[in-house]
């Protein structure tokens, strides 16, 4: 080719007007000499001015060398490199012009050269989107199957991804506007599917009227960098989601939730069984068949029906080299199906349980923790493409190691929370009782959502004489402190009430008791031996209830007709704290009360103060309890109500106490002189009673009582001598005198001619004992009904 063919040559007089046109510059600018002879050049630039300077610049006789932009016939503008010679002897100038690559040729060698790389995925597709001319090549694009020139772009994707990218197209073409970086999951079309991550960029393009003659979509293959990122976004958010509770099943689902959809498209996190009672799990020592419970599952679809479900036992898993790896702390991976179905092979009914339909690649970690292995999480990816790596195997061994860390501290929370609530438990008395004096049924629920056991307590001491003791106490703090303290208080009160001491005289003992285990304790551990209580003692006979209150939230009661009162009882300070006495207020009960004790975890909730939680509580006993409802039932709608189905975020303790009253016809008293002829009289009086009452068989022992006890009492303490006879369940005598002498059980000699009384006084009966009052002492016996056999029998 003549390298000068397209050198156009213009000749020129020194005003710049045309004298001659070659052929070559009238090809270029498509316009003949006719029409440009006569005409200044400076009509054809682009931009208006002067072809070439007036004066040659550097003495050379060039007058012009560079650029300039002419305009072509249509309209274009043509960008040409020019070289101006003044002609010697003349003024003429001889002007050659070289056009420079136009615009279309360097859009199409740009687009050659896009079209040629193997970076980006270029479709170039008409109106009707098929493709023109595209970069995607098979050989380099994994998700496409075939060329795609001259086929609908959306044949590149499964139908239900390319539905929704042709529409995106479309839009681009009609409205011009571009769409770039759409981040995309789509399915190549045909089986076996396998999702891939674009990033796609689209525009249209136009002709040279400016009309819409295409669209060019730009894909690029982001699958590894997307992934990429989301691992980062998987460690963080596995930070922060995985062990944030001390439950052991939600620990598990947490781990599982985290790893489905980022890592795999199915997941599931199996335990040994112990684990989730808290206790440790068996040691295999890398052999014989592996027994999991599967705690929690995640999916990115329905659950496969043939998989065990979350709360489920699986069958055994195999002893198979693969799983001993995972039983001895190695995470493994299983990068083919083929792989997975050869360890099952000897046992087709694996085959359903541990590998679901269209699992191609699975990654196994072990929850190793602290020397243990608790469980295994296993990942299987179904749609995702690719196999699973070392890479996938290590960042999953990361996260393992946090879940198993956080499964196995819910597991040592487990045990101990269980160990400190079967503790506190086995402290408490049997939740409901029976007594003459009262129907009792006490409630408690421990703390939990990460609150420690407290050390909440109630009790109901059986009292001599029908009467009752009801206790209800809060320790200071939490855990197995608590508990221990809470059990020391519980024996010193049951042994004082034992003792028949007044309710400020056992809650004055008690808080000694405590200011003493202060002084014993360990540095740090002084200020929680403290805590509150509120100690009554019911009376049948004179339907009296005395209480002392150490600190505690007042009872409420809940008369016969419905109404609820709260007790105006004298508060003192807390247990422990010591300086100040306590006050006793009595008050009488109408027979069939429910007295209401408990402690401030059933009153609280959230910021709302302790007058506004003792009225919800009033409120709730005034449905609840009068309708006639059995305490216990009562008790648990009382608890719900007031706490919720929630985990309480403190003890609860609920003493229900519905009073009873002894009939007066199974009352008998007398007055006796302290004379010695009163101890006839009081014996035909008991035995006339007791004859009533049809009690002949206890006639004989109980004459027996009475007569060496007022004997001792005239003897030695004085008138008047009081005897009084209860008869309800079991039968008990009283005698009281105005002296406060210890009365002492002693084993008399032989040669002595006293001595025996209380001797006999504690062999025919089933207990006896002897409690004062604010003048004088009674000394009570108490006889089984069928007492004469059971004397006999001792005897």
């Amino acid at each position: 080719m003549d390298p000068f063919s397209g050198v156009a040559t213009v000749l020129l007089d020194s005003e710049g007007t045309v004298l001659r046109w070659s052929r070559a510059a009238a090809a270029l600018l498509d316009r003949p000499a006719a029409e440009v002879c006569g005409r200044p050049l400076r009509e054809l630039l682009a931009s208006q001015g002067d072809p070439y300077p007036a004066e040659p610049g550097d003495g050379s006789g060039a007058v012009l060398a560079g650029q300039a932009a002419l305009r072509h016939r249509s309209g274009r503008t043509v960008e040409v490199v020019l070289q101006a010679q003044r002609l010697d002897g003349s003024s003429d100038v001889l002007l050659l012009a070289a056009p420079l690559e136009s615009g279309h040729e360097r859009n199409a060698s740009l687009a050659g050269t896009l079209l040629d790389q193997d970076v980006l995925g270029i479709c170039v597709c008409d109106t009707a989107l098929t493709v023109v001319r595209s970069s995607l090549d098979p050989a380099r694009i994994p998700w496409v199957r075939a060329r795609v020139t001259g086929r609908p772009v959306t044949d590149l994707l499964a139908p239900e991804d390319a539905e929704n990218t042709a529409a995106i197209l479309h839009r681009v073409l009609r409205t011009g506007v571009p769409v770039a970086g759409l981040e995309r999951w789509v399915r190549a079309p045909g089986p076996p599917e396998r999702r891939w991550a674009l990033s796609l960029s689209a525009f249209r393009t136009e002709d040279a009227a400016g009309r819409p003659d295409g669209v060019v979509a730009v894909l690029t293959d982001i699958t590894e960098h997307l992934w990429a990122r989301r691992y980062l976004d998987l460690r963080h958010e596995a930070a922060v989601r995985i062990g944030d509770s001390l439950d052991i099943t939600r620990t598990a689902q947490d781990l599982v939730d985290v790893l489905v959809p980022a890592l795999g498209d199915l997941a599931w996190v199996s335990l040994a069984e112990p684990v989730l009672s808290g206790d440790d799990p068996p040691k295999l020592a890398g052999a014989g068949d592996w027994h999991m419970y599967r705690v929690a599952v995640a999916s990115t679809g329905p659950w496969p029906a043939g998989l065990p479900a979350a709360g489920t036992m699986g069958p055994p898993v195999p002893d198979a080299p693969l799983i001993n790896k995972v039983q001895n702390g190695e995470t493994v991976v299983v990068t083919e199906r083929a792989d997975a179905l050869a360890m099952v092979e000897d046992h087709p009914e694996l085959l359903s349980a541990y590998i679901p339909e269209g699992g191609h690649t699975a990654v196994a970690a072990p929850l190793f923790a602290r020397g243990l292995v608790l469980g295994a999480v296993v990942v299987w990816r179904i749609e995702r493409p690719g196999a699973f790596d070392q890479a996938d195997a290590g960042l999953l061994t990361e996260i393992a190691t946090r879940g198993a860390l956080s499964v196995d501290n819910a597991r040592r929370y487990t045990r101990e929370h269980r160990a400190a609530v079967a503790l506190q438990q086995r402290l408490l008395p049997r939740p409901t009782t029976d007594t003459p004096a009262a129907v009792t049924s006490g409630v408690y629920r421990p703390a939990s959502g990460g609150v420690s056991i407290g050390g909440d307590w109630f009790d109901v001491i059986p009292l001599p004489s029908l009467r009752v003791a009801l206790v209800i106490g809060d320790v200071v703090g939490h855990g197995l402190h608590a508990t221990a303290t809470m059990g020391r208080i519980r024996a010193a009160i049951r042994t004082l009430a034992e003792l028949e001491m007044e309710p400020d005289e056992v809650l004055a003992h008690v808080d000694d008791l405590l200011q003493q285990l202060a002084q014993e304790a360990p540095r740090g551990l002084a200020e929680t031996l403290g805590g509150s209580c509120l100690y009554a003692v019911y009376d049948p006979v004179g339907r009296r209830c005395s209480f002392a209150s150490a600190g505690h939230p007042p009872p409420l009661t809940v008369a016969p007709d419905g109404s609820v009162a709260t007790l105006a009882v004298s508060p003192g300070p807390p247990l422990g704290v010591g300086g100040m006495p306590f006050e006793v207020t009595e008050i009488e009960l109408s027979p069939g009360s429910v007295l209401a004790l408990y402690t401030d975890g059933l009153i609280r909730r959230g910021t709302e103060d302790l007058d506004t939680g003792t009225d919800r509580l009033a409120e709730a006993l005034g449905r609840l309890v009068p309708s006639g409802r059995p305490l216990d039932e009562a008790g648990h709608l009382l608890l719900t109500h007031m706490a919720g189905d929630a985990p309480p975020r403190d003890d609860i303790a609920l003493l229900l106490a519905r009073t009873r009253a002894i009939a007066p016809d199974r009352v008998a008293c007398w007055e006796f002189p302290a004379d010695p002829g009163a101890v006839a009289g009081a014996r035909e009086a008991v035995a006339r009673r007791l004859t009533a009452w049809g009690l002949d068989h206890l006639v004989f022992t109980t004459e027996l009582l009475v007569s060496e006890l007022v004997t001792n009492a005239v003897r030695y303490a004085g008138g008047p001598i009081g005897v009084q006879l209860l008869y309800e369940g079991v039968l008990v005598c009283e005698v009281s005198d105005p002296s406060n002498t210890q009365p002492r059980l002693r084993r008399a000699r032989s040669t002595d001619e006293g001595g025996r009384g209380l001797f006999l006084v504690a062999q025919f009966t089933t207990r006896w004992g002897c409690r004062y009052g604010q003048s004088g002492k009674t000394i009570w016996a108490e006889q089984s009904l069928a007492g004469a056999d059971d004397s006999a029998a001792r005897g």
